[in-house]
């Protein structure tokens, strides 16, 4: 096993110092798991202090302590990539919240005992580039051949963040929680008031953009019952679906589904992170509304669960829980007409309605909608995991009208009415906005229409 870059691996050889240096955390799991290490090193350090591990880096390139408390060197080389050095350290919780920690580094705490207070076997290997070899005190290599999650050792309640740090892991390695871990996890319940919102926000956009089966995520927040702290997914797990139409069972066992499906698409695993992420997050909140809006009704004659408006009932929902993890405006603003127009297949698929779809969607488009769609209509087992032919005809059409990725350019422009006596001002702006509308509505298709269109309504 070797994956290191060439570079990283002469700076460790080659820097006597350096003898005790081990490569820690996600990037020897990942590449355990048979997954390309992220860009970022991360090197454990013993035996030294500050003024030393500085001065035996030096000579590779420049030096940045990244916060005295943190325990940070970062090197940035020559060729301009980035290594992030460590001291190891022993915290002691002295008061909540993730700063109530004493922070003391130690030169002399061997590797075993900085392994102990990483939060999970499967973070708490090390390798060392001199041997080649992992060391492994607490069997990580074990629990991640069978999918294991488990807790290092009672430090793990020192920072609750541990907890939904776990829901993302378990998502992106398709992890079950140890019986022990999920009981401890329990037990911490009450310390999710501690984090720190931003903390809680990096996690969810982990488990949205990362996961490999998203539902395990899910089911370790309700096993461990940090799914109270996210009370419109909680409500999810008690609203009922009508079986003909969703034999999976409920709207929670459903958004599960719906997860795992979208994480197959070949649309999702293409996309930037922003847009896994954007995806994702509609995904799991496009049913928000069904628990506000669930009722059994007479339909076609046959009493049946429905959740009439479910679609718009759940935009507030879904801000609601996007706002309290702070989501940026830019997600926000992406997922919310997901959400909303999540149905639009039960609409009359014509020109008009698809080019206001593209507009009332933007910044998102068509072809994301059509991500959700299909996610949705796969998250319905044992039906068949096939695209709908709705889903098809709408990209189709999309496609024709140039409206797949974007909503309509605007055929008639400022620039076009000054010759007609229309001086910029209210009057203008209001004619545009008319001649948009009039555009969506099919009442023009070039700008020939557009100035015959524009003659009509000036002298109206």
């Amino acid at each position: 096993m070797n994956f290191l870059p060439t570079e990283l691996e002469e700076i460790l050889r080659q820097t006597p110092p350096l003898r005790r240096a081990y490569l820690v955390g996600g990037c020897v799991r990942d590449t355990l798991a048979g997954l390309p290490p992220d860009k970022d090193f991360d090197i454990e350090v013993f035996g030294l202090d500050y003024e030393q591990l500085i001065s035996a880096l030096s000579r590779w390139g420049r030096t940045d302590l990244v916060g005295r408390s943190f325990g940070v060197v970062k090197l940035t080389t020559a060729s301009g990539y980035n290594y992030d050095f460590t001291l190891p350290r022993k915290d002691s919780k002295t008061a909540a919240g993730h700063k109530g920690f004493d922070v003391e580094f130690d030169p002399a705490i061997s590797p075993q005992e900085a392994a102990a207070r990483r939060d999970y076997t499967i973070n708490s290997m090390m390798y060392d580039p001199r041997t080649r070899k992992v060391l492994d005190y607490f069997g990580g290599i074990a629990d991640l051949n069978v999918r294991i999650l488990r807790h290092t050792s009672p430090a793990f309640t020192e920072d609750p963040l541990r907890v939904l740090r776990g829901m993302q892991l378990a998502g992106r390695f398709q992890l079950v929680a140890a019986p022990e871990t999920v009981d401890l996890a329990r037990r911490m319940k009450s310390s999710y008031a501690e984090l720190a919102v931003e903390r809680v926000r990096e996690e969810w956009f982990k488990w949205a953009a990362r996961s490999r089966l998203p539902s395990a995520g899910l089911r370790f927040l309700a096993e461990t019952e940090w799914m109270d702290h996210f009370p419109e997914i909680k409500a999810l797990t008690t609203t009922p679906q009508e079986p003909e139409w969703h034999p999976e069972g409920d709207v929670f066992t459903h958004t599960a589904h719906c997860c795992d499906a979208l994480v197959r698409l070949a649309g999702w695993l293409d996309a930037d992170m922003e847009s896994r992420t954007v995806h994702m997050l509609a995904v799991l909140a496009h049913d928000f509304g069904k628990p506000r809006t669930t009722v059994r009704a007479l339909k076609d004659g046959v009493q049946r669960i429905v959740s009439p408006g479910h679609e718009t009932a759940g935009v507030e929902i879904a801000r609601a829980f996007l706002d309290r993890i702070r989501a940026p405006l830019a997600v926000i603003d992406r997922v919310l007409p997901l959400v909303q127009n999540h149905l639009f297949h039960t609409e009359t698929i014509s020109d008009r309605a698809i080019r206001r779809l593209a507009r009332r969607l933007a910044p998102e488009t068509i072809e994301g909608l059509c991500l959700i769609m299909t996610a949705d209509s796969m998250g319905r087992p044992p039906r068949p995991a096939v695209t709908p032919e709705y889903v098809h005809t709408l990209l189709a059409r999309a496609h024709e009208l140039e409206v797949r990725q974007k909503p309509p350019a605007p055929i008639l422009m400022g620039r076009h009415l000054l010759p007609l006596g229309i001086a910029p001002g209210k009057r203008l702006g209001e004619i545009l906005d008319k001649a948009y509308e009039a555009q969506l509505e099919g009442d023009f298709t070039d700008l020939e229409g557009a100035l015959r269109w524009a003659e009509r309504e000036i002298h109206a």
